[in-house]
């Protein structure tokens, strides 16, 4: 079975609808309780299985509590996608007419750090125990095409896409005599609400950097979660696979 976190919408949900689709059972696991519980439902509606647990991946408890639910409800875990992920971008210091104007606070630093690097952290520790039990597992992890190459006003989140490729690496090292691996994925500029929500100036500065000429869609990065959960990827690990349309060829 597989759990996806932050699988209310975007590219959580497409990846739970599509392992759901696959045959697995899906562990919905998402912080907005009306998101996550309408993203099980629809799974269930379509015919699929899936289970809705409310949790904060940054409160260890509520982790802790949700694998336990997991687990009693579905007897093993199989699959961690570590999905959930928020942003808080400012320039490190903004300058205006030669004058300081701005800074990242350290609260919208502490913010990010928290979901995206400790989350997975939280998430990835706890579930480890039952895939080492059983022998077996997949652990995947959201990178960013920002966490290999920078990005401009993303000091917290390009950190945290950073310091995911790097754990999965030392996962990698450390869980691979017990039948686990552990990889990323670096997915470029998708279309989710996040990306419908910029400028439309911006989006078509995303969209002309990106040589295959448009946005990625959820369903693209679900499919490259479901190869490298796929026994066809059973000899990658410590691998971070980039779909991206090619945006670091085209920056």
């Amino acid at each position: 079975m597989t759990v996806v976190t932050g699988a209310g919408r975007g590219i959580g949900e497409a990846t739970a609808v599509a392992f759901a689709e696959s045959g697995a059972e899906v562990a919905v696991w998402e912080i907005d309780e009306e998101s996550g519980r309408a993203a099980a439902d629809r799974i269930t509606r379509a015919g699929g299985r899936a289970t809705f647990v409310r949790v904060d991946c940054t409160d260890r408890s509520q982790v802790d509590a949700a694998v336990a639910q997991t687990l009693a409800a579905h007897g093993r875990i199989d699959v961690l996608i570590n999905n959930a992920g928020i942003l808080r971008d400012a320039q490190l210091v903004k300058v205006t007419g030669g004058e300081i104007a701005g800074t990242m606070s350290e609260a919208d630093f502490d913010a990010v750090i928290a979901v995206n690097l400790k989350g997975v952290f939280h998430c990835t520790q706890a579930v480890v125990p039952a895939m080492i039990e059983q022998h077996y597992g997949r652990i995947i992890s959201a990178s960013s095409v920002v966490g290999l190459y920078g990005n401009f006003g993303q000091t917290n989140y390009v950190a945290t896409k950073a310091g995911v490729i790097g754990m999965t690496r030392v996962w990698a090292r450390e869980l691979g005599r017990y039948g686990i691996t552990a990889n990323a994925i670096a997915p470029g500029f998708i279309e989710t609400e996040m990306a419908r929500s910029v400028p439309e100036k911006l989006l078509e500065g995303m969209i002309a950097r990106t040589p295959v000429g448009r946005l990625g869609q959820p369903n693209e990065i679900a499919d490259a979660y479901l190869f490298l959960a796929s026994e066809q990827a059973r000899y990658i690990t410590g691998a971070v696979l980039s779909v991206d349309g090619g945006l670091v060829t085209g920056t």
